[in-house]
Order: C-alpha cells, then sequence, then structure tokens
C-alpha cells in the first residue's frame, strides 16, 4: 500500500511538473473564439483537426515510434555530428542594395530573401535550438552566426507552420518591432498575439488563397503534406507553403512539406492564377525550401527523382 501511495504521489508530482512548465509562454496558445469559428470553417479542418490533402502514416510501413525514439538515442552511428564548424559566410543584411534580388539561407527552412525591393524572412530560428526542452535539439557551430538584431526592418515573415523549429519562440518575439506583417496559416496568429504582436500586423490564411502585396507582387497560400502542433495537442493550426509571384521572379517555399503529389498540382495552379506553368529549369532547394527562379539567376545543380520538370539553381545578383 505504501509503495502505491508514494507511486501515485510521484505520478501527481510529475503531472502538476509537466502542467506548469507547458504553461511557459513559448508553447504558445490553442485558437479560441472568432479564430476558432474561422478554422472550424476550413474544408480542411474536421474531427477537431486539419488534415492532408492525402492522409499518410507519420512513419513508413516498418518503422515505430519507440524504434526511432532507441534507435535515436541509444544506438551508437559514426559521423552522427560535424567534427568542426560547419563553413558559412556571415553578411551585413542592412547593407544590401535595395535593387538587388538575393537568398540568405540560414539553415533548415529558414532564409532572408529580397525580392524586387521587398524584404521577406521565412521561418527564422536563431536561438540555437528547435526545442523548448533545455540543452536539446542545438544548432551546430557555424550554423548560428545570425542572430535576431542582424535583421534589417521585415515587410513580410512568412511562417510555414507552428512547430519549434519554424517557428522560434525567443526569434519571433526579438522581431516584433521589426515585422510589419506576419503571413501564417489558420491558427497559427494564436501564438502571435498571445506573444505581443498587434492583430493588424497578422494575416493567417487557408490553402488556395492570395495576399495582394504591390502591382504585380502576390503572395499565394498552398496547401502543404505535414503536420502541428507545440505541445500534446496536435493539428489545430494550418501548415503552408507559398508561392510568391514578384514581378521579376517566382519564388516557391515549401517550408517542411513532405512529397504527395501536390506539386503537379500546384504547378497547374500556378498557370491557373499566373497565366503560365513553372518550366523544367526554374527550381532551387535550400534545405528544405524551393525557390523558383529563372535560369539566368543561378545555376543548375541537379533534377528532382520524383517530379521530372524540378531543377535546383542557386541564385546569384542580377
Amino acid at each position: 500500500m505504501r509503495i502505491m501511495i508514494m507511486t501515485g504521489a510521484l505520478i501527481l508530482l510529475l503531472a502538476a511538473l509537466i502542467f506548469f512548465y507547458m504553461r511557459q509562454p513559448q508553447f504558445g496558445k490553442v485558437p479560441s473564439g472568432e479564430r476558432l469559428a474561422r478554422i472550424e470553417r476550413s474544408p480542411h479542418y474536421k474531427n477537431g483537426r486539419f488534415h492532408n490533402l492525402v492522409e499518410k502514416p507519420t512513419l513508413s510501413e516498418g518503422y515505430s515510434t519507440s524504434g526511432e525514439v532507441y534507435t535515436t538515442f541509444f544506438t551508437e552511428r559514426p559521423r552522427r555530428s560535424p567534427i568542426d564548424s560547419l563553413p558559412s559566410v556571415r553578411t551585413d543584411l542592412s547593407k544590401l542594395p535595395a535593387d538587388t534580388n538575393v537568398a540568405v539561407w540560414f539553415g533548415h527552412s529558414s532564409v532572408f530573401i529580397q525580392v524586387d525591393g521587398k524584404r521577406i524572412l521565412v521561418d527564422p530560428s536563431f536561438s540555437g535550438r528547435a526545442s523548448p526542452l533545455p540543452g536539446s535539439v542545438k544548432a551546430y557551430k557555424g550554423s548560428n552566426i545570425y542572430s535576431a538584431a542582424d535583421m534589417p526592418p521585415i515587410d513580410y515573415l512568412l511562417i510555414s507552420h507552428d512547430h519549434y523549429d519554424h517557428l522560434d519562440y525567443e526569434t519571433v518575439v526579438a522581431l516584433k518591432d521589426k515585422v510589419k506583417h506576419v503571413v501564417c496559416g489558420l491558427g497559427v496568429g494564436e501564438h502571435f498575439e498571445h506573444w505581443g504582436y498587434a492583430r493588424e500586423q497578422i494575416i493567417e490564411k487557408d490553402w488556395d488563397e492570395a495576399i495582394e502585396v504591390d502591382s504585380g507582387f502576390t503572395i499565394y497560400t498552398e496547401s502543404s503534406h505535414h503536420e502541428s502542433g507545440r505541445g500534446f495537442v496536435r493539428d489545430k493550426t494550418l501548415w503552408m507553403s507559398y508561392l510568391i509571384q514578384a514581378p521579376g521572379l517566382r519564388i516557391y517555399v515549401s517550408g517542411d512539406g513532405g512529397y504527395d503529389g501536390r506539386l503537379l498540382k500546384q504547378q497547374r495552379n500556378s498557370a491557373r492564377l499566373i497565366g503560365r506553368s513553372w518550366t523544367t529549369d526554374n527550381m532551387i532547394r535550400l534545405g528544405n525550401l524551393f525557390i523558383s527562379c529563372r535560369r539566368k539567376y543561378g545555376r543548375l545543380l541537379w533534377t528532382s527523382k520524383q517530379d521530372t520538370y524540378f531543377r535546383y539553381i542557386i541564385p546569384n545578383s542580377r
């Protein structure tokens, strides 16, 4: 009986610690009120959660969550981490000529884009970690040479979804006074308001919508194959990809999206929305980021094995 009481007390203590720990601001806030009502009207929200266009298991056949956890934490693998600092070049972003089209990749899906006079920042993560747990998922040396203080004023902050490695609490709080507009999926704006952003700064969209930035400059919100959530509650906010149609350049931001055939559909949509389809030599990939541009902006690297019309290039200035 004594052992049962002690076990019960430890379980209650652990539950209380988890409860109060997860009340910290970095965990964000679940959508409610008018925001939740709008979410519930989305055709992609069913049975209390958002769904991918094509439903697939998170893990492929033959794999399990417990097996992957064991492999990650208890299996020795050679060369899992860099033995030295990653090669990187630090650029003063505030001194880039305003008429220069440029992309500066920070790692994974985090990138600064300057195109046709607009400054766009995608999924910035400068805190040095991608987890709310202290000491876990740290950035490799050399990949964390930028901070929020290094960012110039940002016209549009694009967030693909609310996972920690794409929506970094410390970073977006530090950027608050530099950002004119936040573009995100349905429900993600709840986090931003919880963290002090004004409602008028936030542009929340469903898939297949458009944001008119300027004459000839439009950001289209596209579907993605992924999931969302910052705690135990999953898929209450929408994950996104973006097609940026600038006057002289088209840019596709994939976020963390997995492959599900939607890219063929988006190719057809781009022809419908813009009047011309993506060509076979106009795509770039930076980590999980695709940027579409004309061949004169870069050099060909390699061809996708999944969609033969993709080509990946590194952009240069004009």
